[in-house]
């Protein structure tokens, strides 16, 4: 399989810093996107970290120790089980870190991340950043945002779509990387098809575009580049109010 990918991250208009970022672990054909929080710069040491910990853990991971320090999930196949591991290691030194640093009290982040392994891909995420996939004519939503808007469509299936839009707690999210000592973390398995692209944002982009307009924008781009390039630009025009990270995943055969 060949693999391109472009990824591009943006202020946004009406933030100060930067907050998100973005990395490939290459050697595992690991993308990971996420989102900082906490005030002052602690944002943006958490998504950083959040990053820098799940690429250290898959350098030194063996397969004997492949979930240390966690225990391995039967439930879950090898490749799952050591994507969890990282990011949960992730989680704990995040929580470690703002425990013990003052100025770094209450820091936290969203991660998401898609990786490449055969002919599946591999999402897990903890937080609202999202992968969707792009296949020919459709745009799928391979992630369930942990938020409070997405707990409250669950009780209620009746919501319009105009009652989410208006939502005034849209934006508070129930599960974030730093916030306790253990955290959750939501894995599938996708199987890959010659053309797929995969999406992954932050929620700077999937809040000012609709799952439409973001399948219109990457379709119709002449290359990767262009295509992440035209999703920050629609997301500042549509109003920029967060951070925007978009990175686009091709697969071809």
């Amino acid at each position: 399989m060949r693999i391109r990918y472009a990824a591009k991250t943006d202020v946004g208009m009406k933030r100060t810093h930067n907050e998100d970022y973005f990395a490939l672990i290459e050697d595992e054909q690991l993308f990971i996107v996420a989102d900082g929080m906490g005030g002052h710069a602690c944002g943006e040491v958490a998504s950083k970290l959040a990053a820098d910990v799940v690429g250290e853990f898959y350098q030194h991971s063996r397969d004997a120790d492949a979930t240390w320090p966690y225990r391995y999930d039967h439930n879950l196949s090898y490749v799952e089980n050591r994507l969890v591991a990282g990011i949960r290691l992730s989680n704990l030194r995040i929580f470690q870190k703002s425990q013990s640093e003052p100025n770094l009290r209450g820091m936290g982040t969203t991660v998401v991340g898609c990786l490449i392994n055969g002919d599946h891909a591999y999402v897990a995420h903890v937080g609202d950043s999202r992968v969707y996939r792009i296949r020919k004519d459709e745009i799928k939503q391979l992630t369930r945002d942990h938020s409070l808007l997405e707990d409250y469509k669950d009780a209620r299936p009746d919501m319009t779509e105009e009652e989410a839009r208006n939502f005034p707690h849209k934006n508070v999210i129930t599960r974030a990387l730093g916030m306790r000592e253990n955290v959750v973390v939501d894995i599938s398995k996708w199987e890959i098809q010659d053309g797929d692209r995969f999406v992954l944002c932050s929620d700077g982009l999937s809040g000012m575009l609709s799952d439409d307009e973001i399948h219109k924008i990457v379709t119709g781009a002449p290359d990767l580049e262009a295509g992440v390039g035209d999703l920050i630009d629609q997301a500042n025009a549509a109003g920029g109010t967060d951070n925007i990270t978009a990175m686009i995943v091709e697969c071809r055969y």
